[in-house]
């Protein structure tokens, strides 16, 4: 029988970042992951939308395994389908039998697969991160002209705009909620991502759902709950995934309410401490409410891999919470959030201010690609303490909202942030004088006097 001091179940973006992390911090222990994709063909979680525009290929939207051997961790490629906790060894479809001391589980999410009835139909497509299914559905998309996309979220929108990239489509977003983007952005962002949309010929009918997806076979239309008929040659569904849980259920670890492996403040799970769950798989909770949360997010599962693979064998990280930093782009248009919305934390309870402050990207706005960026700042009202930002810009947003996620986590306040240290540059970043950041600080910190 194989033994291993580590086992790691899983190779999207947690189960990598695991066996780095176990590796740097114990590295006379010997660690194995065992994962079903073959060679070189796990996607890039959040790449996949851009495989069927900017990328094009499958092959150019890979985690390369050399993430893994070249810091001296083993690659098995097979499916655990038991775990023996008492005997603490996992048996694979292979019939292999590997034992071990410490278990990770990153067994990642599957799709949510909506009860209508049609899904079943030929040209019916999920977002899945398996490279063949996606090999498959990239050649028949790029025949057909009528797409109709259920989903308006980061997911749904990327998928259509860059779907519209292959040219010839006419591409329809059907969202429940009564704008794209509602569970995470402000009314007023996602009016504008909304605007740019449309600016990209892109189709939105919110506020409605699909009743049913018709066809003979293969798919020809769907039937909204408002009364309405689309003509669809196919149909792409991404409204989200549920953690992949059959394992460890399997195992009878326990299962927490937002459906993930219950595990503790190390990553450990609560069942058994030898066996930790990282990623999708694992459950979340609020950095701000500590109450359970269904975020679900690449960065997030990097996060809870370095988290658990310190931990393995002596406890030195905890997880603080997710704070929730999301991005996206429209065209040349970024639409980034961190942490709380101001509607988000309203329903929290929280009394909040918000200071918003718009400016050029650039100094002087004359600098070629210079484009306006406007910050809008959520503040808890007595404790001046950064809840949330929302940026809409250009490309440096993304990493704006870094620097936010940074001042969440540290509990800064709108005063410390008002005057926190920056560097500036006139191709790179805004004026000092009009530094967004800063300037939405302020206002805030004029509405709480």
């Amino acid at each position: 029988m194989k033994q291993a001091d580590v086992v790691v179940v899983g190779g999207s973006a947690a189960g990598p970042v695991t066996v780095m992390t176990a590796k740097r911090h114990y590295p006379d222990k010997s660690v194995l992951e065992i994962r079903k994709e073959q060679p070189e063909r796990v996607m890039v979680p959040c790449g996949i939308p851009y495989i069927f525009g900017t990328v094009g290929s499958t092959n150019k939207n890979v985690i390369g395994d050399s993430v893994i051997t070249s810091n001296g961790g083993e690659l098995m490629i097979d499916e655990v389908t038991e775990i023996d906790r008492a005997a603490k060894t996992v048996t694979t479809a292979n019939g292999e039998k590997i034992g071990y001391d410490r278990l990770v589980l990153a067994t990642g999410s599957n799709p949510v697969s909506p009860p209508i009835p049609g899904k079943e139909l030929e040209n019916v497509f999920f977002v899945r991160k398996d490279a063949g299914y996606i090999d498959d559905m990239l050649k028949k998309l790029s025949s057909v002209k009528d797409i109709v996309v259920i989903g308006g979220g980061f997911i749904g929108i990327e998928m259509a705009d860059e779907i519209r990239k292959m040219g010839g489509k006419n591409i329809t977003i059907v969202e429940m909620l009564p704008q794209c983007l509602q569970l995470a952005l402000d009314e007023d962002q996602c009016s504008e991502a909304e605007k740019k949309l449309a600016e990209r010929g892109i189709k939105v009918l919110a506020g409605t759902t699909a009743k049913s997806i018709t066809g003979e076979g293969k798919v020809s239309g769907i039937e909204l709950s408002d009364g309405q008929i689309l003509k669809a040659d196919a149909v792409v569904i991404g409204i989200g995934a549920v953690p992949n849980t059959d394992l460890a259920k399997k195992a009878g670890l326990e299962i927490g309410p937002m459906r993930g492996i219950q595990v503790d403040e190390y990553m450990r799970t609560v069942t058994d401490k030898n066996i930790f769950a990282v990623g999708d798989c694992a459950e979340k909770f609020s950095f701000f409410t500590r109450k359970p949360s269904g975020l679900r997010l690449a960065s997030i599962a990097t996060i809870e891999a370095r988290i658990a693979g310190a931990n393995l064998f002596q406890l030195k990280r905890k997880n603080v919470g997710a704070i929730g930093v999301f991005a996206t782009i429209i065209g040349d248009d970024c639409f980034s959030v961190v942490g709380l919305t101001e509607r988000a934390a309203r329903d929290a309870g929280y009394d909040i201010v918000t200071g918003e402050w718009t400016a050029p990207d650039k100094h002087p706005g004359s600098m070629p690609g210079t484009k306006q960026e406007k910050i809008k700042l959520v503040v808890e009202k007595k404790t001046g303490k950064i809840l949330g930002g929302e940026i809409v810009g250009g490309r440096t947003s993304a990493e704006v909202a870094n620097i936010m996620s940074a001042f969440i986590s540290n509990q800064m306040t709108v005063d410390q942030v008002a005057i926190f240290q920056m560097g500036t540059h006139p191709a790179l970043t805004g004026s000092p004088i009009v530094y967004q950041i800063v300037n939405a600080a302020e206002v805030a910190l004029t509405k709480m006097r």
